[in-house]
């Protein structure tokens, strides 16, 4: 059984490495054998919880190139990087996005004023970015006749995010949730349906993997009533997340494609 889910010798790349999610995969990935060629925009910071993995796994395991899932040459480029450090990648984790979460320094607009390129940026990014990447990265690995791609979805691919989950937050114009987000998920999983039928042919799974809310430096009154929505009354740790994203990686999911994996507490259930 534990073979199932073991990466040994497999190639795993990941978006968006150094964002709020990125290092939980790759930390995941990496325990269970697999090298990970990570990247993110050369303007990201190495976050703390990146820099620890580092420590733990040299480049003879985790390499870190920067790239822009919007622009195809920098793709091309990494593409070549990950051929020399690793070889042919056999999984590929699109992950990098654009979310907002409430933020005191962030400008707030009332509905009718978000400005078009504010969704046009998270458009970009999470859903045409995502799609840039699995040409670049997931044709090859279909050449290959082998591999994994998961797509990072949401639990707001499916549903509408309560804005009283964040009516305590004292601003003006109130808080709300970017609305394009929703909408760049929900499509981040009718693309992953597209890819999987695609690519099925030539040995090449796709699947999607929305989390619910994941525990991080969120404010106790959101926690609470967040919390409060969640059958399993909390909200999803890394730890948690690590065994969805290993079972879609290995061929402990053999015949699964085209499906979403909803990690998010029975949020969904009710």
């Amino acid at each position: 059984m534990k073979k199932m889910f073991d990466l040994d010798s497999e190639v795993a790349v990941v978006t968006g490495a150094l964002g709020k999610l990125g290092p939980i995969w790759i930390g995941a990935l990496l325990e269970a054998g697999a090298s990970v060629f990570a990247f993110d925009l050369p303007s990201s910071s190495v976050s703390l919880s990146f820099e620890e993995l580092q420590k733990q796994y040299d480049e003879t395991r985790l390499m870190l190139d920067r790239a822009d899932v919007r622009d195809r040459q920098s793709l091309e480029a990494a593409y070549k990087n990950c051929l020399t450090a690793f070889g042919v990648p056999t999984v590929l984790v699109n992950n990098a996005g654009i979310d907002r979460p409430p933020s005191g320094s962030a400008r707030e607009y009332r509905l009718e004023e978000i400005p078009f390129e504010e969704n046009r940026n998270i458009f970009e990014v999470n859903t045409l970015g995502l799609f840039l990447v699995s040409q670049v990265f997931g044709s090859r690995m279909a050449d290959a006749g082998r591999g994994s791609i998961i797509n990072i979805g949401s639990l707001y691919a499916g549903v509408s995010p309560d804005q009283r989950f964040y009516d305590h937050i004292k601003s003006d114009p109130p808080f709300l949730k970017p609305p394009a987000y929703g909408a760049s998920k929900a499509a981040v999983v009718n693309l992953t349906r597209y890819l999987a039928t695609l690519w099925a042919p030539h040995g090449l799974r796709v699947n999607a993997l929305s989390p619910g809310g994941v525990l991080g430096g969120q404010d106790e009154d959101f926690k609470r009533k967040f919390c409060n929505r969640v059958p399993m009354g909390r909200m999803a740790t890394a730890e948690d997340l690590h065994g969805p994203l290993l079972f879609l990686a290995s061929c402990a999911s053999s015949y699964v494609t085209g499906t979403e994996l909803l990690v998010d507490g029975g949020f969904t259930a009710w």
